[in-house]
């Protein structure tokens, strides 16, 4: 005699995955703005004649973006991250900005950061 066999429905599959950020949780995922992967990190710290110097001229805590001037040239940017660097930098502090890796460092604290509008981190 044979056991039936029951047929199970494949999984769901969602096309985008969802960050804990999301939920107030921390960075589940890599893309930019959300939490630094250990490759990113790992290549930022292998480069660093890459890193610019700036001060923070702006936060919005509430949108999680930080507006940066660099200190050698003047150049202003926008960057935005889910896992609170606007919550850490405050107005008039330096930083430093990894542009190839999207890397803010705030003190010992380094985020994944996205440019808003386009631009280069």
């Amino acid at each position: 005699m044979t056991t039936p066999r029951h047929h199970r429905p494949p999984a769901e599959v969602r096309e985008q995955t969802v960050c804990m950020c999301v939920r107030g949780q921390r960075c589940s995922v890599f893309t930019p703005g959300h939490a630094v992967h250990l490759i990113q990190a790992r290549l930022a710290s292998a480069t660093p004649a890459e890193w610019t110097d700036a001060i923070v001229d702006e936060v919005d805590a509430a949108a999680g973006t930080v507006s940066l001037r660099a200190v050698d040239g003047g150049e202003s940017t926008i960057v935005w991250n889910a896992a609170g660097a606007a919550h850490v930098a405050e107005v008039g502090s330096p930083v430093a900005v990894h542009r190839r890796y999207r890397v803010l460092a705030v003190g010992r604290r380094w985020f994944n950061v996205a440019a808003v509008g386009g631009e280069a981190a």
